[in-house]
């Protein structure tokens, strides 16, 4: 199986990526970059974030959301 696998990823491999540069608009060429900011602050920041969904608050939007699907089902089959 992996030598009839290989051939293929070898002429995948050598492929030509497609042109993204005809799908980009004159006003994202022209846009600025974006601003660089140090990663440390984002990280403290980042720090300071809790969950506060409880795992009941989790299973009872999971419940109520395969009961949606069941009921979508039951209404796609009439």
């Amino acid at each position: 199986m992996r030598f009839l696998l290989l051939p293929l990823l070898l002429c995948a491999a050598c492929a030509r990526p497609p042109e993204l540069d005809e799908h980009i608009t004159p006003a994202a060429k022209a846009a600025p970059f974006p601003a660089l900011v140090p990663l440390g602050p984002l990280l403290d920041e980042a720090d300071g974030t809790r969950i506060t969904t409880t795992d009941a608050a989790l299973q009872a939007r999971a419940a109520a959301l395969r009961a949606r699907a069941r009921q979508m089902q039951d209404e796609s089959q009439e």
